[in-house]
């Protein structure tokens, strides 16, 4: 669920390989399908090929046009055609979500940015240097808290044992604050699932409703997502047309992480989408049809994000640079199955893309797997 490239990413040992799956890649488009050879088809392909994930599917829209072209098989068992603009599970793409419903409640007068945390949860962020009073709720969104990240804490490293596990949120709470502080507020960055379980929190406190229901109601379906909702308590599928996600087991055995139970991701990552929704989405966002203008601004001022070389963190979203000038506004998610990267720039282009698998599942290098990603992710908005 964390989007960067300090995530935990598994480097077990090859169990199930993709071999034959390579004469499997298909390719699918919304509109019309660009030439076989085209450089984002060549970058999927590669992803496949020598990254070794079992596919890759990507969403470009460039002047009212939009493609989506896949690679490799969706099973690893046997060749399955992967579905053009399939489901995955969107990770952390939903702290952008989440981050919205926040700014829309501060435009409507009802959270202060710069309150402290306490002022809408008060006695909730206690622990070890840590002090709800001392926390604002832009800090929560810019990874500025210094909060601990819970997902360090409920055994993700023994994927097998919670693939199926369900978890409240004060429980994933009282994991993550279990633990001192990592920073004082404010005088440094780093990512933390924690800061948005406690915007979810927020939502609820302030709204008096779900915080699913807030954010289908209020990004969801005013964004027109058709192929994107937040699994119901207990629901563990992915509903629509969708490839096979695989994890690797505390041994490196690859597993089907298709089915689990996204109870842990919450506000921080629970959403299923298509890689075409999450184009749509940062596109819909950047044109200013979900927040208004002096709430969209606030979203993107940035702060350092110390991930990949000019990367820097606003509200929810991260600012990437482009091989070919500009940058791109988005986020990404990695969860066990499934890692996702894209976002809209300014000038009307967006991007979805994910591949099945975290970076490194098959023995690979991770962090190769995460610039490979990366690279793809530039060369569909670039070329």
């Amino acid at each position: 669920m964390q989007s960067n490239a300090n995530s935990k990413l598994r480097k077990g040992a090859v169990v199930l390989t993709v071999t034959g799956l390579l004469g499997a890649t298909v390719t699918g488009a919304a509109v019309a399908a660009p030439p076989a050879k085209s450089a984002l088809q060549e970058s999927l392909n590669s992803l496949v090929s020598q990254e070794r994930f079992p596919a890759a599917l990507a969403s470009v829209s460039k002047g009212g046009r939009t493609t989506s072209l896949v690679a490799g098989s969706a099973r690893l068992d046997r060749p399955v055609p992967v579905p053009a603009d399939g489901q995955v599970r969107a990770g952390s793409n939903t702290k952008t979500f989440t981050a919205v419903v926040v700014l829309q409640l501060v435009a409507e007068g009802k959270v202060e940015l710069d309150a402290p945390i306490e002022k809408y949860l008060p006695g909730v962020v206690r622990g070890e240097g840590i002090d709800g009073g001392e926390i604002t709720v832009r800090q929560l969104l810019q990874h500025t808290s210094g909060l601990p990240n819970y997902t360090q804490y409920i055994g993700l490293e023994s994927f097998e044992k919670i693939q199926h596990k369900f978890f409240q949120p004060h429980d994933l709470l009282a994991a993550a604050l279990a633990h001192p502080a990592e920073f004082a507020p404010g005088t440094g960055w780093q990512y933390s699932n924690t800061n948005y379980l406690l915007a979810g929190l927020l939502i609820e406190r302030v709204t008096e409703r779900p915080v699913q229901e807030q954010l289908t109601e209020r990004v969801i379906r005013k964004a027109g997502l058709r192929h994107t909702y937040w699994p119901q308590p207990g629901d563990q599928t992915i509903q629509g047309p969708h490839p096979h996600g695989y994890a690797a087991d505390s041994t490196g055995k690859v597993i089907d992480a298709t089915e689990l139970d996204p109870s842990w991701g919450g506000a921080a990552g629970q959403l299923i989408s298509t890689p075409g929704d999450l184009a749509q989405f940062s596109r819909v966002l950047l044109d200013g049809r979900l927040l208004p203008p002096a709430q969209l601004a606030e979203m993107r001022r940035t702060v350092d994000a110390p991930i990949l070389p000019g990367w820097r963190y606003g509200l929810g979203l991260f600012r990437v640079p482009l091989s070919c000038g500009g940058v791109f506004w988005g986020h990404g998610g990695d969860i066990e199955g499934y890692e996702t990267r894209g976002g809209a720039t300014d000038d009307g282009r967006s991007v979805g893309l994910a591949v099945t698998a975290l970076p490194g599942t098959f023995g690979t290098d991770a962090e190769q797997g995460v610039k490979a990603v990366m690279a793809a992710t530039d060369t569909a908005f670039c070329r």
